[in-house]
């Protein structure tokens, strides 16, 4: 097995899974039933004896609390790290209204996340049929997150983080580069979420076409005015606290769901390199 055929099968998975597309009995009105969630995904590999997942563990990166690869899964050799691209509808629906999340969106948040977490699965059960071993850290029994997660606040050791992020995860498997709202900028843009796969079959690792964590940002200042919490700024970058406030507001009037997303829409990145 190599990246391409794991592309070809995650890329025929995607379009045509069901679980793809809201089903009658989710959908939050009746003309959302059958919209898509994610367009085509991007993948990315990286070594799991990546030199900068140590440095995560630096205080200025994610911290002491991040594990590396070896530590989920002792004798990893690889890392494969994807993006699902919200597809239009779900992108247009977020930029109709800037000061509260869409429908569309928040079935982005929802099932999306739980389509997200059927994907990884997809991709651990293709390595398991070839006789690799495959872990998945987000639905690991020692996964631990902070802050935003189930609309918990950021508390003792964890704050607004976690032991593995998807992010940075992505950073190093080539995917792409962070901007001032603190998400990553693909080559498909930065709407969307990231998911991963730690696994012991040895596979290339991807070019990280840029060197710093900012390169595919412009700072063009768009995402702070979009910002309907007033979180992001050019001198302090994302205010976590503020956006984490904002999400409860959501929460309190929509639970279970929640969302917002308006960083992500209307902005040059929100579907390429700017």
């Amino acid at each position: 097995m190599d990246k391409q055929i794991i592309e070809e099968k995650l890329r025929q998975f995607v379009n045509e899974s069901v679980d793809n597309f809201i089903k009658e009995e989710d959908a939050l009105s009746p003309q959302l039933v059958g919209m898509r969630i994610y367009d085509e995904p991007v993948v990315g590999i990286g070594k799991a004896n990546d030199e900068l997942f140590t440095v995560f563990k630096q205080p200025d990166a994610v911290g002491e609390i991040f594990m590396d690869p070896e530590e989920w899964l002792p004798g990893a050799k690889s890392v494969i790290s994807y993006f699902l691209p919200f597809s239009e509808e779900v992108r247009k629906g977020n930029r109709l209204d800037m000061s509260w999340p869409s429908p569309e969106w928040l079935h982005g948040r929802l099932e999306g996340q739980t389509f997200l977490v059927k994907t990884s699965n997809f991709i651990k059960d293709m390595l398991v049929e070839e006789g690799h071993q495959g872990l998945i850290p987000i639905i690991d029994s020692r996964f631990r997150s902070g802050g935003m997660t189930g609309l918990t606040a950021g508390q003792g050791e964890m704050g607004f983080t976690s032991n593995w992020s998807e992010r940075h995860v992505a950073y190093v498997c080539g995917l792409g580069t962070f901007c001032l709202s603190k998400g990553l900028i693909t080559k498909k843009g930065v709407a969307g979420r990231f998911g991963s796969v730690i696994t012991d079959l040895e596979l290339p690792e991807d070019n990280r076409n840029y060197e710093g964590i900012y390169d595919y940002c412009n700072n063009c200042g768009v995402c702070i005015k979009n910002c309907p919490a007033n979180a992001i700024s050019l001198e302090e970058g994302k205010d976590h606290e503020r956006c984490f406030a904002f999400l409860q507001e959501v929460y309190a009037q929509i639970k279970p769901r929640y969302a917002c997303g308006k960083c992500q829409v209307k902005v040059p990145c929100e579907n390429r390199i700017p």
